[in-house]
């Protein structure tokens, strides 16, 4: 954005800890090999679980890992996790369960991720057949953000990565920052997002094609049509 002429305003939405009981991971730790599929759901999964397995033991070479998005991917390939399932459209649960066979009955089935999240991935893959243990392995807060790093200048566009983070925006600005942000264009990379922000009367949304490329190309194809406009 900032190479492009533009003004970024970074504002932490979600602080990540870890869990206070780690046992379910050191469990999981040393029982990795009858898993037939580990999952992890976001980099802060790989980086928060790999990084304490790396430590204790090797990675089984028999074991593949799964994740929803390239970010994720790529930080397990960078842990010497090669045999990676990912989708390559939407980063999303339903595109990662397109990927994996319909039938999976007996299959052990690990999940790395936060302290909760959406269940159906679980759901879907007990209803195929597997038994899953779902792993905790970091836990997702509300930052005490200041919403005084926006400044006062009119802000054009808001960027939204998670429902969750769209949740803690609309709790740490206060009135004013909330005028700002339903008069600002909600760029958001998924439609669930989008549902979300409606649910706060935000209307001006757009929906970007996946990933940071796709959020970019969007920013970008909309500051062109704002300029044409008033030109």
């Amino acid at each position: 954005i900032a190479a492009l002429g533009g003004e970024a305003l970074i504002y932490p939405v979600l602080a990540i800890r870890d869990t206070d009981d780690p046992q379910p991971l050191a469990d999981a730790t040393a029982q990795l090999e009858s898993y037939a599929l580990a999952v992890f759901v976001s980099p802060n999964a790989v980086e928060r679980a790999l990084d304490y397995i790396l430590a204790q033991r090797t990675w089984p070479a028999s074991l593949p890992a799964a994740t929803v998005g390239p970010g994720s991917a790529a930080a397990l390939r960078e842990r010497g996790v090669t045999d990676v399932i990912s989708p390559v459209t939407r980063f999303d649960s339903e595109h990662l369960l397109a990927l994996l066979p319909a039938d999976m009955t007996g299959a052990r089935v690990v999940v790395f991720r936060g302290q909760d999240g959406r269940p159906l991935l679980g759901d879907t893959l007990r209803a195929r057949g597997a038994q899953v243990d779902f792993v905790p392995c970091y836990v997702r807060e509300r930052p005490n953000g200041d919403a005084g790093v926006l400044g006062g200048a009119p802000i054009d566009a808001f960027v939204v990565t998670s429902s969750e983070g769209l949740r803690n925006l609309h709790a740490m600005l206060d009135a004013d920052g909330r005028e700002r942000l339903a008069a600002a264009e909600i760029f958001v990379p998924h439609a669930r997002i989008a549902e979300a922000a409606r649910a706060y009367g935000l209307e001006h949304l757009t929906i970007t094609a996946p990933g940071d490329e796709g959020i970019l190309s969007a920013l970008t194809g909309f500051w062109d049509k704002v300029r044409h406009r008033s030109d």
